[in-house]
């Protein structure tokens, strides 16, 4: 055993899959001087028991991309290191066993084509002809994947483990972190064994299970529990073949894989038992749980009904191992917003084998550059918020995303535990005027509004079809274009950011031009280095040193935490949230005007109160700070209420605009307004690997100024050597097709993208996407222009018509007036 080093440039806490695939990509790096540190032995705590199916598709082209790195990886390593993996590329079924699954995996299947990843669609007896040993009678169709696989989780972990060290990185076992050491600044300055400290400039955070406990010690959220998770392995069945696809059987919460010529079968129950909430006994380590048959049975059920050949077969064993799950479904990876220089690999929801590879390449370049080398916000650690720092919280929502492991992924779907959280001071009132309430990182949002005279329900009911909503969403699309709308949008994240350097700070983070007069409301991004779009918010100047940001709900932490950590040394200003402070009351639609005069003494005309300015209004006995600016594409004001005034402003508006046909709205309404307009989304249709020049909002860029800001580089050679993507909008004649995004882009037969937002406009009539139409050399309008387009929804080609300017009110006539 090496003896322990005084110091190292990075420690990585675990040694299961994900730490040593993140050692191996840190060797393969260049960077050597890396130390992995197991409590006890490799792959004891939960690698050794995982089941070891390897699946590539996700609803993220970047995470499916990702797990395609794990498989490419798999292919070569054991020739690589000369240590066997197990791994094998059987391929992989799906099964679908009613109509609407059917059309999910469909939907899949385009999907899979839109990241460039083959999947057939077979019929049941393809199906069968594949995996002889199941019933088919109740089987509609199934997809396969011959690019899947599995592996051997403990030897592919070996053979990680051992590129790591061929690369130099130090590997020690029975080492455990007794603790994180700070510095007096609250810095990250070493980790201490029991054999003493060791200094480090980085700790990676790999730990599986125990990373929720080793991470809160210095004050990091890792959101994840400790789920039983049981699988049963036969003896040997005849007809089991060594190349026997796996199978997964999702109506049945089912799956399935060859083990030496029997099978090994688990699922996801609907009723999962959560493990050590309170601490993970000390000695646990290739430790299994007592097997509870009982639990089991329920899964036991219906895999005979699939495969009847297990009422025959020997069991060898029911394994029952915890599992690390998140409030998500998806594994969380990234540096902490909390303390600088800590990451995190963990909670990889019982597909760590088969994101293992991608996960360490991509959390590695994360240690080695301080940025994420490409777009993972699906898993990036800042998507989490304040209701994840509860466990109890954390453990109802990640009960419940257990349990829909295998059931129907509705668009739209909403969940349903750890709710109401934090609510608008209009929660009430709005449920009671029939607002169906959504929720984004623990906020109630109102979704669209139920007509309760009418007798309409405020529920959604799921379909791959027109939702129960339509309509609904049709009436409150139409009084934002005609008449005038209220959206309670409480929810924003807004933060203020004040001293005598906030305008130099800012001006180096955005790439718009915040160094204007006071009042006035700047759109902007903020870029990563290869100008990618990392944030893209509002900022309205206050005073000359104070500015109030506002952006998406969702991107709260992540924002504040980029703000913060690329505010340039040394420069005095401070970044609060404001978020509680404040609700925010959208009054939207052409008649916005009228209403909000009839309550402020001040003057609101375009005159006094122009487009992209900001005001301190009297309203209803409150300071309301009134935002002349919109993302549903009509005359409008966000008005940000102190907490305290927000039923009476409301009330105000409510009663002075009865005359103009003023109506409730909800986010859905919005969506279908934004997507008329053209009006970009973070996460969806922009991120950090879209420029805004591919984006086409090179109009938000200070290019023309003589001012330096982060990004700059990155976009001046782009704006010299081309773009290889544009971003454009699509609809379809056809009003029944459903868009729901990641559709197939075709550009004269040839597959040039996918759609990243999908939806309808009501005022159009038509279904409405957008998306980035590819291409291997720079493209132009003339290019876009130039071709004929078809759109691939669940393998059904329709055409369309390509649009690069808003569908509505292109000339901001409406938006300005």
């Amino acid at each position: 055993m090496s003896a322990q080093p005084a110091s190292a440039k990075v420690v990585i806490i675990g040694g299961g899959i994900i730490g040593c695939s993140t050692a191996y990509h840190l060797g393969r790096l260049g960077i050597p001087d890396c130390l992995l540190l197991e409590r006890k032995k490799l792959t004891s705590g939960t690698t050794f028991h995982a089941a070891g199916l390897v699946g590539q598709l996700r609803s993220s082209a970047n995470i499916t991309q990702l797990l395609g790195y794990s498989v490419e990886l798999y292919d070569r390593l054991e020739a690589e290191t000369g240590q066997a993996t197990g791994w094998k590329r059987n391929g992989g079924l799906r099964l679908a066993c009613n109509p609407e699954r059917w059309v999910e995996v469909k939907r899949q299947a385009t999907t899979a084509q839109s990241f460039g990843l083959e999947m057939d669609l077979l019929t049941p007896k393809e199906a069968q002809d594949l995996w002889p040993l199941m019933a088919v009678a109740d089987v509609v169709g199934a997809a396969f994947l011959p690019s899947d696989g599995q592996a051997n989780p403990s030897d592919i972990t070996l053979a990680l483990a051992k590129g790591a060290r061929q690369a130099g990185v130090t590997l020690l076992e029975d080492t455990p972190v007794i603790r994180i050491l700070l510095d007096d600044q609250g810095g990250l300055r070493g980790v201490e064994t029991p054999e003493g400290v060791i200094a480090c400039e980085k700790v990676v955070c790999c730990a599986g299970q125990w990373s929720r406990f080793l991470a809160a010690s210095v004050g990091v959220t890792v959101p994840l529990v400790s789920v039983q998770h049981q699988y049963m392995v036969t003896e040997a069945i005849e007809g089991v073949a060594r190349d026997l696809p796996t199978l997964r059987d999702p109506d049945r919460l089912t799956y399935y894989k060859e083990e030496v010529g029997g099978l090994v079968m688990g699922g996801y129950e609907p009723n999962p038992l959560p493990w050590a909430l309170d601490g993970i006994p000390a000695d646990f380590h290739y430790s299994l749980l007592d097997s509870n048959f009982d639990h089991f049975e329920q899964l036991m059920e219906l895999a005979l009904g699939r495969v009847p050949a297990l009422e025959t077969a020997g069991v060898k064993q029911l394994i029952n191992g915890p599992e690390s799950f998140t409030p998500d479904g998806n594994f969380i990876l990234g540096e902490a917003p909390e303390l600088a220089n800590f990451y995190v690999g963990a909670g990889f929801n019982a597909f760590g084998i088969a994101s293992g590879g991608g996960a360490g390449m991509a959390l590695a370049e994360w240690v080695a550059e301080g940025e994420q080398p490409f777009d993972l916000w699906p898993v990036d650690i800042r998507r989490f918020g304040r209701p994840h720092a509860d466990p109890d919280w954390v453990r109802r929502r990640t009960m419940e995303a257990y349990g829909k492991h295998y059931t129907m992924a509705w668009p739209h779907e909403e969940h349903a535990s750890g709710r109401p959280c934090r609510r608008s001071p209009l929660y009430r009132v709005l449920k009671d005027r029939g607002a169906c309430f959504g929720e984004k990182l623990g906020w109630e949002r109102p979704n669209w509004f139920a007509d309760l005279a009418a007798g309409e329900v405020p529920e959604d009911v799921y379909s791959f079809g027109r939702q129960n909503w339509f309509d609904a969403v049709a009436r409150e699309h139409r009084a934002a274009r005609e008449a005038v709308t209220v959206f309670d949008q409480s929810s924003f994240a807004k933060f203020l950011l004040q001293g005598p350097d906030a305008e130099a700070a800012l001006t180096w983070i955005c790439a718009n031009d915040i160094a204007r007069p006071v009042g006035t409301v700047i759109y902007t991004q903020m870029l990563n280095d290869r100008g990618g779009i990392e944030c893209d918010l509002t900022v309205t100047r206050l005073a000359a040193d104070r500015y109030y940001i506002v952006t998406g709900t969702g991107f709260a932490t992540h924002d504040f935490d980029w703000i913060r950590r690329n505010t340039p040394a040394g420069l005095r200003a401070e970044l609060v949230d404001m978020t509680s402070a404040y609700g925010v009351l959208s009054l939207m639609g052409p008649r916005a005007r009228e209403v909000l005069q009839a309550v402020t003494s001040a003057d609101v005309s375009n005159a006094a109160f122009p487009f992209a300015t900001a005001q301190a209004l009297p309203l209803a006995g409150a300071t309301v700070q009134a935002l002349r600016l919109t993302y549903v594409g009509e005359l409008g004001w966000e008005l940000h209420v102190p907490t305290e005034s927000m039923i009476a402003v409301y009330e105000a508006l409510m009663a002075a605009g009865g005359g103009a046909g003023i109506a409730d709205a909800g986010y859905r309404a919005i969506e279908s307004l934004r997507l008329e307009k053209g009006y970009r989304a973070w996460g969806s249709d922009i991120g950090p690997d879209h420029t805004p020049l591919e984006a086409g909002l090179g109009w938000a860029v200070k290019l023309g100024k003589g001012v330096d800001f982060k990004g700059r580089a990155a976009l001046e050679a782009q704006e010299d050597s081309g773009v290889k993507k544009r971003f454009a909008g699509f609809t379809l004649e056809d009003p029944d097709i459903v868009l729901l995004g990641r559709e197939t882009i075709y550009r004269d037969n040839e597959r040039v993208g996918w759609l990243s937002s999908g939806g309808f406009g009501h005022s159009l009539g038509k279904p409405v996407g957008y998306g980035y139409v590819r291409a291997e050399t720079p493209i132009d309008r003339a290019f876009l222009e130039a071709g004929n387009y078809t759109l691939d929804v669940a393998g059904e080609r329709s055409p369309c018509r390509l649009h690069l300017a808003p569908l509505v009110d292109p000339a901001m006539s409406r938006v300005r007036s």
